[in-house]
């Protein structure tokens, strides 16, 4: 799969639909137009709001999208081509917003169908991998790096292509932990059973001597006190929110579209129980999720 190299040429701007034409003040009309449009986020459920927090962090003034595809995770146990229906669905529903750059928040679809979406869309397209994958290289200083995810997102194997395209001599490790996503759901982060089952699937991780761990799901940070009490304070921990939102930010100023003023908005979808996802989302925005609305599939 070639998700890693799309992702990066999405990011730099190599795609449909970014030119203009006619007089000087018909291209500015379009870029003004462009400035004013949403930028939309999906991702299976609530991890999303992750990488939707760094966004708005950074971006204030920026009106946000968000799909939450609750109704369907999670897309780390399903096929490629299911996880590649669901995500085609996802960006089609926010195309429809009218918006002016997709990110896929997340990992498993940018794992698995990353590079078919930026293929078929007319507005850039970022996903998580390579955001999360140049952190940890910047991050660890032996080279020795653990990545955890889903199954689909380990199986791909695009961390590690993407890992070792920027540091050939890094040693890499991985772990699918398919259980940490029903956790994070269920609002289990910080007690027993969570503390047991992180510790279960990262032990072999922990005795591999790794000094970066990589959070490859957009869920695990929720857990990240866990898992830094489980590997211990000298092992690094790394997501890829903040990293996906600095290059959002760089894509959408190289086109003129960043907005530098206004009140951003936050609009919220969900395909199932959305009272369920504004409780659970407050978690990983606060107040900010009020309210969501549910759409069908």
């Amino acid at each position: 799969m070639k998700g890693s190299r799309r992702e990066t040429s999405s990011a730099n701007g190599n795609h449909r639909g970014s030119g203009t034409s006619g007089s000087p003040r018909a291209a500015r009309a379009v870029v003004a137009d462009g400035m004013k449009r949403p930028i939309g986020v999906f991702d299976s459920g609530i991890g999303g709001l992750t990488v939707l927090r760094a966004l708005v962090d950074l971006m204030p003034h920026e009106d946000f999208v968000y799909l939450g595809d609750t109704a369907r995770l999670p897309y780390g146990t399903k096929s490629n081509e299911v996880i590649l229906r669901y995500s085609r669905e996802n960006t089609g529903f926010l195309l429809a917003k009218g918006i002016k750059l997709l990110v896929v928040a997340c990992n498993t679809s940018s794992a698995v169908a990353l590079d078919q979406i930026a293929g078929e869309t007319a507005v850039p397209v970022i996903g998580v991998i390579e955001p999360g994958a140049r952190a940890a290289v910047k991050a660890s200083r032996a080279g020795r790096i653990g990545v955890i995810g889903t199954e689909a997102t380990i199986a791909s194997g695009a961390y590690t292509r993407t890992i070792q395209r920027l540091n050939p001599r890094a040693e890499i490790y991985t772990r699918a932990c398919p259980m940490l996503v029903p956790l994070v759901e269920e609002g289990w982060t910080d007690n027993d059973i969570a503390e047991r089952t992180v510790a279960f699937y990262l032990e072999s991780l922990g005795a591999s001597g790794i000094d970066t761990l990589l959070l490859g799901c957009t869920h695990y940070p929720m857990l990240r006190p866990v898992i830094q009490r489980v590997l211990g304070a000298g092992v690094k921990i790394v997501d890829s929110a903040t990293a996906t939102a600095a290059t959002v930010r760089a894509e959408l100023i190289r086109r003129g579209l960043i907005r530098r003023s206004g009140s951003g908005r936050r609009s919220f979808f969900v395909t199932e129980t959305p009272d369920r996802f504004v409780r659970t989302g407050r978690r990983f925005m606060g107040p900010e999720v009020e309210s969501a609305v549910r759409i069908e599939r």
